[in-house]
């Protein structure tokens, strides 16, 4: 299999409140929109070396069997402005046994996302030849 581009898709319940929480709350970058007659029906964020895509009708998609992985440069800092603007914390930042920081949130619809945060000297970090 030859992947050249990959992305999640998510439908959140409510498309214009979801779209502000990724795009305002999370704080989520925005490639591009599309819609069709002049209303937007979906929205991809840059989501790192892939996307995520916000897309409006169909099924909600439930948050019980995905979760997105995020790693950010400080999770104590992000905990802490999400934490701020009312973000649901599922989890608050600990430093887990397998060497990542990690801190779990949930978008308005029950997203498991996880922010984490790689220390320097983490195998995640280090190529080997």
């Amino acid at each position: 299999m030859d992947v050249l581009s990959s992305r999640v898709l998510v439908r959140p319940s409510d498309f214009g409140a979801g779209l502000a929480w990724y795009r305002d709350v999370l704080g989520l970058s925005i490639y591009r929109e599309y819609g069709h007659g002049g209303r937007v029906t979906g929205v991809v964020f840059f989501l790192g070396g892939g996307f995520l895509e916000l897309v409006s009708g169909g099924s909600p998609v439930s948050g019980n069997g995905a979760a997105l992985w995020l790693q950010v440069p400080s999770v104590d800092a992000e905990h802490e402005r999400l934490a701020t603007a009312g973000v649901e914390i599922l989890s608050p930042p600990v430093d887990e046994p397998w060497g990542l920081r990690e801190c779990w949130v949930a978008d308005p619809d029950g997203v498991r996302i996880a922010l984490i945060e790689v220390p320097d000297a983490h195998p995640l970090r280090r190529r080997v030849d």
